[in-house]
Parts: C-alpha cells; sequence; structure tokens
C-alpha cells in the first residue's frame, strides 16, 4: 500500500505562486510515475502533470505550460507542483496520484493510478 499527503493549497491572488507537496510513504518503491490531477467545482478532474520517478521525464496539460512545474525528491518520496502566475481557472481540488505501472511512457489517465491523496483546495481570486 502507498499512503499519499497533500499540503500546500490555499487562498491567493491572480499572478501568484503556490506550491504543493505530497508525501509519500508505505510500499513506495516501485511507484513509476506520480502525478498530480486537478476537479474544479462542476467540471471533471482533469491531468495536470507527470514526472516518471526515476528518468524525470514529464508532461503537463497545455493550459498549465509554462507556468507549472513538477518535481520530485526521491531521497524523501515527496512529489511537488511548483504553481507560477496563477489564474482564475487554476481554481480547484488537487490531487496527488502513484502508480507502480511499469511502462517507459508518462502516465496521463487517473484510471491507471492506484493510490491517490485526499486533495488540497487551490482557490485563484481577481
Amino acid at each position: 500500500q502507498v499512503q499519499l499527503v497533500e499540503s500546500g493549497g490555499g487562498l491567493v491572488q491572480t499572478g501568484d505562486s503556490l506550491r504543493l507537496s505530497c508525501a509519500a510513504s508505505g510500499q513506495t518503491l516501485r511507484i513509476t510515475d506520480m502525478a498530480w490531477f486537478r476537479q474544479a467545482l462542476g467540471k471533471e478532474r482533469e491531468f495536470v502533470a507527470v514526472i516518471k520517478w526515476i528518468s524525470s521525464k514529464t508532461d503537463y496539460t497545455d493550459s498549465v505550460k509554462g507556468r507549472f512545474l513538477i518535481s520530485r525528491d526521491t531521497a524523501k518520496d515527496t512529489l511537488y507542483l511548483q504553481m507560477n502566475s496563477l489564474k482564475p481557472e487554476d481554481a480547484a481540488v488537487y490531487y496527488c496520484a502513484a502508480t507502480r505501472r511499469a511502462t517507459s511512457l508518462v502516465i496521463t489517465t487517473g484510471p491507471s493510478y492506484e493510490y491517490w491523496g485526499q486533495g488540497t483546495q487551490v482557490t485563484v481570486s481577481s
């Protein structure tokens, strides 16, 4: 089992920055990918960013490219999402996810992830 605990959400103004964290514990040695998803009120959950744990290969959804940066600290089993130039449309509950699926491709689909955090709220005011 893998447990994921998120932190770092909050209320910010348009243009501000936030860094989300996700601490993984339990059976973490075989994690292959970790990702961030988000779900805004009244909308479906969407992929935001992913990183392969060993190679650090990344991918982002188009709307956050150039503004968000996903990274990981392998020694601490911690995932980060640095969010810059935040916009009101970035407001959502952000979820951390992890998978042990073995593939060379980055995994961007929610159903492929076995482990999920509880979510952390990001609110962006204008």
